[in-house]
């Protein structure tokens, strides 16, 4: 902080910032979307020991905003903070999508992808908001709403076309690159526009580097949030089938036909 009027007899207006460390009230608003993940596991399809392994991944990932100062004080620039920040927000979207997979798959594609982004995107915004300083709501914190919303549709695109890739053919080498693919293809498209019209308006003075740094670090904050979910999928046995569902990794069986007990048939013939 730092003096811009005439404070009176308070302190002279013009002298060096004072750093203050803002902490919030209550830690209810941080607590709020981890609640939120624990009232999906209260769900019937998810009530089951494996169902809880989510808990694994989404302390990897929606824990990394929850890191001690001390740790927060290695990282090479403040700038890494914002970034925890919006993988953890990205993480308990996933962590939801998971959890909620076993309402979404075997359903049609299309129905899949919309479930796959709306309930991404609701969590996401829920753990965002709830992380976010309001009262000091400026630029950064929109351009990061924005950069979120974005995230979250393209794992949503990069996930419905890695399992149309890979349909019928479940293999975790086999989609863990084509979803990699997809995450790049998919950011390559909504930033190509941007770093177009920033070429433009510049005559040509922002180097070609710069959109394929920026979609490497937008591929990296992504993979890095699904890899912990794809890993807990490869290992557990109950969240392979709902990613195989999820993803309509293999053919949809056809259901059992139904074949009446003999003494029915015979009655059946003898009318």
């Amino acid at each position: 902080m730092v003096a811009y009027a005439d404070l009176g007899g308070l302190g002279s207006k013009q002298g060096a910032p004072v750093v203050y460390d803002w902490v919030p009230p209550s830690l209810i608003p941080q607590v709020l979307p981890w609640l939120a993940i624990l009232a999906l596991l209260l769900l019937k399809p998810n009530r089951c020991a494996s169902a809880w392994w989510i808990w694994v991944p989404l302390a990897c990932v929606g824990g990394l905003a929850s890191a001690p100062e001390s740790v927060l004080e290695l990282l090479p620039s403040s700038r890494f903070g914002v970034f925890l920040d919006l993988m953890s927000a990205l993480g308990f979207g996933v962590a939801a999508v998971w959890l909620l997979s076993g309402y979404l798959g075997w359903k049609h594609r299309m129905l899949a992808f919309l479930g796959i982004l709306l309930s991404q995107a609701a969590f996401s915004v829920l753990a965002f908001v709830f992380r976010q300083d309001w009262q000091g709501f400026g630029m950064e914190t929109l351009q990061l709403g924005l950069f979120l919303m974005a995230s979250v549709l393209v794992i949503s695109v990069a996930l419905t076309l890695a399992g149309l890739v890979c349909r019928g053919r479940y293999g975790w080498v086999r989609l863990s690159l084509w979803l990699l693919t997809a995450l790049v293809v998919v950011w390559s498209l909504i930033l190509g526009p941007f770093f177009i019209f920033m070429m433009i308006s510049s005559a040509g003075n922002v180097p070609p580097q710069v959109l394929l740094q920026v979609v490497a670090v937008a591929t990296g904050i992504t993979a890095g949030v699904l890899l912990p979910f794809l890993l807990l999928s490869f290992a557990n046995g109950f969240y392979r089938e709902r990613l195989i569902g999820l993803l309509h990794l293999s053919g949809v069986a056809a259901p059992p036909v139904i074949t009446p007990p003999a003494p029915v048939l015979a009655e059946a013939a003898g009318t």
